[in-house]
This record gives structure tokens, sequence and C-alpha cells, in this order.
């Protein structure tokens, strides 16, 4: 398997888990569980998303947007760091 293909399969699966997260989140509003379970929840639902949207966005930054936009090595990590920065 390609490094590519691994790393969109690493994707998809971190995907499902915060798909699966969120169903937990609706399972929990359904039987109407304490807030408390449903904030901590939505924390860590909130935190994987994050986690994937700052990995989604590394990429497109050092794959897509450095070559497009002409953008130097040092400032592609320089973004990348605020990225990650306002992720967490």
């Amino acid at each position: 398997m390609s490094q590519l293909s691994r790393e969109k399969l690493d994707l998809v699966n971190r995907t499902k888990k915060v798909i699966g997260q969120l169903e937990g989140v609706l399972r929990a509003l359904n039987q109407d569980e304490q807030c408390a379970d449903l904030l901590q929840r939505l924390s860590a639902a909130r935190g994987s998303i994050n986690s994937l949207m700052a990995e989604l966005m590394e990429d497109h930054v050092r794959n897509h947007m450095n070559r497009k936009s002409g953008l130097s090595t040092q400032g592609a990590e320089d973004l990348i760091e605020i990225i990650h920065s306002y992720l967490k």
C-alpha cells in the first residue's frame, strides 16, 4: 500500500471515529443523559474534528498552497503552527 493510500485510510478511519462520537451524542440526547456527560462527549468530538481539520489544513498548506502561492517553506511552517494553535 502506498504512503498516500495509508494516509487516506487513516483520514477515513478518523472520520468514522468522529461520526461514531457524534452518533454517541445523539444516543445520549435521546436517552436523556446528564448534561455533563453530553458536554464531555461533545468536547471529545470537537477535539477529534479539530485534530482532523488541522491535519488536512497542514497537508493543504504543505502540498498545494505552498506551490500555488509561492509561500516559502518557513512561511508554510509558520502558518501551520498558527493553524495548530487555533485548533487546539
